[in-house]
């Protein structure tokens, strides 16, 4: 299925970007049945193929596991696309460049037209405001839930000493997003180490420029050269 190659596609570009690690992930709402959504099971992202996507419910149930490990946070997934019904697709990353932002009040703001979506800023989740003394892993419903909040109906949102999400209408965008987000942070990051005089992106060139990020350049270069490398991988 398409759909599935398109998934395979997601992980393999997030990794060769950086934006996940081993433990990184990103979903896919059904294109049939928006109840339902596709997620790579427990595995390094560079390594995903097909054969590795389980469906699941948005309570984040797997349909037919058949021994495969489910991903521990899932419930980040199956909580916000329950929440957000815009959006056909997430990513839960580690953001190295992103994650400075969640610790130090720091606020992210959008610096160049590529991730024009950040405006004056992302939420940032705390775990701690839900439970305290957590490993910081989205490991249930309730705290999936709490993400989702806080996300509420921005693009993005920052996890406090883990991470970030993203969001979008389509993959291509939860990917592209993800991928220009921590370029922005890295940024964002050498402009303050210059001056804390930055020229950041007004209210109305973030509105003029947002509606339009969809990556489609991008989107097919990334894919077609992703899916090559898990093509030569089963020879």
């Amino acid at each position: 299925m398409d759909h599935f190659d398109d998934l395979v596609a997601a992980y393999r570009i997030l990794a060769e970007y950086g934006v996940i690690d081993a433990y990184g992930h990103v979903s896919l709402r059904s294109p049939t049945n928006p109840q339902r959504y596709y997620l790579a099971r427990s595995l390094a992202p560079e390594r995903v193929q097909a054969e590795d996507i389980l469906e699941y419910d948005l309570d984040s149930n797997p349909l037919d596991a058949r021994g495969r490990e489910s991903v521990t946070e899932r419930f980040i997934h199956g909580e916000i696309l329950k929440a957000r019904p815009d959006i056909m697709a997430v990513v839960h990353n580690h953001s190295p460049s992103v994650v400075p932002f969640s610790v130090t009040g720091v606020p992210m703001r959008a610096l160049w037209h590529m991730a024009a979506f950040i405006g004056d800023g992302l939420p940032n989740w705390e775990i701690r405001d839900v439970r305290k003394g957590t490993d910081l892993l989205v490991r249930d419903a309730q705290l999936g839930s709490s993400l989702a909040k806080t996300l509420g109906a921005k693009p993005a949102a920052l996890m406090r000493g883990h991470g970030s999400v993203t969001v979008g209408e389509s993959l291509p965008r939860a990917v592209g997003r993800s991928v220009y987000l921590e370029l922005s942070a890295r940024m964002q990051m050498q402009a303050l180490a210059l001056s804390q005089k930055v020229n950041y992106l007004d209210e109305a060139e973030v509105r003029a420029s947002t509606p339009h990020q969809d990556y489609k350049r991008a989107w097919p270069m990334w894919r077609e050269k992703a899916l090559a490398r898990a093509k030569a991988e089963r020879k």
